[in-house]
């Protein structure tokens, strides 16, 4: 495996691993819609389903299953298609790339098998919540982040 593919595992494969790892815990050790508080009225482990895509999207279509499987397939190819054109200095938009293909990956297993993707992190204000998430998610928000904070660093470069 060369260099440059040999970083993209080193970041993605612990991270994958970790989604279906925590994945499984949640599934073996906590029952469906039951919580454990970690942070009263802030921060929740709880066992959740999502057979939709963020905030539940495409829930109760047909077609959700094969559309949201060829959505993480087309988003793993980009990946590495953008991937392969990144220059050696790049290494935030690497990582962030690098991240993003976890949590594609993470969430493509979890649909291919489960037909729906398990979340377990929910955060909250009192009454007031956030969808729960899980690894591969917050994966590929970091993954995003990351990737606007280098955009922004290399528009910064072009300009001076």
């Amino acid at each position: 495996m060369n260099n440059r593919y040999a970083f993209l595992a080193a970041v993605a494969l612990p991270v994958i691993i970790l989604d279906q790892l925590t994945k499984l815990l949640i599934v073996r050790n906590l029952g469906m819609n039951n919580l454990i508080t970690v942070i009263d009225n802030f921060f929740d482990i709880v066992h959740a389903r999502n057979q939709g895509a963020a905030f539940g999207i495409l829930r109760d279509s047909s077609i959700r299953l094969p559309f949201l499987i060829s959505v993480s397939l087309v988003a793993v190819v980009v990946v590495f298609i953008v991937y392969r054109k990144l220059r050696p200095d790049q290494k935030l938009a690497a990582a962030s790339l690098a991240l993003v293909l976890a949590g594609a990956v993470g969430n493509l297993i979890d649909r291919a098998r489960l037909g729906e993707v398990i979340d377990f992190l929910s955060v909250h204000w009192y009454q007031h919540a956030w969808p729960a998430f899980n690894v591969a998610d917050s994966a590929i928000c970091i993954g995003v982040g990351l990737m606007a904070i280098d955009m922004y660093r290399e528009e910064k470069k072009k300009r001076h």
